[in-house]
């Protein structure tokens, strides 16, 4: 064998691992790029269809609207106590094609104020009758949405995250969505919408004090960032009180009752929607000012766990607060807008009139009837119930009003 012969033999292994290594190299870019088209698929359609799949409208047969009953209503101020649109990867300010509730479709319901109320933990395998603490699907939802880093881990963080969110669709809506933190900025959207101009109202809330991550001088961050309106629990039990839907159920912890006093001392609104009924009896007895119910139904007209007691209704309506009647079928057992006003009906005959509001609970995993655009078939219903103008304007709206006039802080 020549020296050439040597080397050659001695190269040929080196050009089989060159040849080798460009094929794994290239092999690996190939693979990385169908990776990167996957995650931009996943994060590109991922949420909506998730969404689409949990906040359904299925049609439901809505009484016709007359125009006097149209012109009605579109002159009333009408309040919704509860909806979950901030969870949602989705722009409050352009009409989506899907969910609910987003600004234009708002102002053609005629909505003054929506309350926007910020879910930072649900259970896996969320029901309404045992749910462990230990796990938590919005995690998951976070990530896939591309929410900042620091809202993939904390329950705190994900609530300023909503509350930011608010804040930056009110800035960036050119007047026509407004924050609400007291009675001055309540009373100046009011004004303006009846000095002919296009603004709706909006106000923070929390469905669970969890966000607290036990520590109550996070209510500081919660506040500075507009929190005005605070359910204390949601589907499982936590560090201020139990959930009508954990697993033990109890009452207001001794952190909750600090939680409560300092709630009512601030001027922000105490909900007792998904509490215990321990809890809520413990809230009832606490209370100084108005307790609202921001999102459920009755157990008269549908019995579910999660829905009032007639006890808990005279009690609410004892404190000067309200029941807000939502649209959903574990609110009032059918999509319908006779059973909305069924419960409704019933809130006025337990509580009186004072009593009886709206809580749509809008975009938060549910299915329900017709969106935020067709508000006026209710109006239409209660006037066929034989409600007069001035009820129906307490009902839609006036109520509501009163409470937060009551409760929030002067300005």
């Amino acid at each position: 064998m020549t020296e050439s012969d040597d080397a050659t033999s001695e190269t040929r292994p080196a050009r089989r691992r060159s040849r080798l290594g460009r094929r794994v190299r290239v092999g690996a870019l190939g693979l990385g790029v169908v990776l990167l088209v996957l995650a931009v698929a996943f994060f590109t359609y991922a949420p909506g269809k998730l969404e689409r799949m949990r906040n359904r409208v299925e049609p439901a047969d809505l009484p016709t609207v007359s125009p006097a009953t149209q012109r009605l209503h579109d002159s009333l101020q009408v309040v919704d106590l509860h909806s979950d649109t901030l969870l949602w990867d989705r722009d409050l300010l352009e009409r989506a094609d899907r969910g609910h509730m987003d600004l234009p479709r708002l102002e053609e319901g005629n909505v003054a104020l929506q309350v926007f109320s910020s879910v930072s933990k649900s259970p896996k395998g969320q029901n309404y009758d045992s749910n462990s603490a230990d796990s938590d699907n919005i995690t998951l939802l976070a990530i896939a949405q591309l929410q900042p880093l620091r809202t993939w881990r904390s329950l705190l963080q994900r609530s300023l995250h909503h509350a930011q969110k608010l804040h930056d669709a009110a800035e960036g809506s050119g007047g026509r969505l407004r924050m609400v933190r007291s009675v001055a900025d309540l009373d100046a959207v009011l004004a303006d919408r009846a000095a002919g101009k296009q603004v709706t109202g909006a106000l923070f809330s929390v469905e669970g004090l969890h966000n607290l991550e036990g520590d109550i001088r996070n209510l500081d961050r919660l506040e500075a960032a507009g929190m005005r309106m605070a359910g204390f629990t949601h589907f499982f039990d936590n560090e201020v009180a139990g959930s009508m839907h954990g697993e033990d159920k109890g009452g207001l912890t001794d952190l909750g009752r600090e939680v409560f006093a300092e709630l009512e001392e601030r001027g922000i609104v105490v909900d007792i929607a998904h509490a215990s009924h321990e809890a809520v009896a413990e809230m009832l007895e606490l209370a100084t000012k108005p307790l609202v119910l921001s999102h459920g139904g009755v157990q008269a007209t549908c019995d579910v766990n999660r829905n009032l007691t007639d006890d808990e209704i005279r009690g609410v309506a004892a404190t000067g607060g309200v029941v807000g009647v939502g649209y959903w079928d574990a609110a009032v057992c059918e999509l319908t807008v006779t059973a909305v006003v069924d419960a409704i009906d019933h809130v006025v005959a337990v509580g009186g009139i004072e009593a009886a509001a709206l809580g749509s609970d809008y975009d938060g995993a549910t299915t329900v009837g017709w969106d935020t655009t067709h508000l006026a078939a209710i109006t239409q219903e209660l006037l066929d119930r034989g409600y007069d103008e001035e009820d129906v304007a307490a009902i839609m709206g006036g109520n509501t009003l009163r409470v937060l006039r009551r409760v929030l802080p002067a300005g």
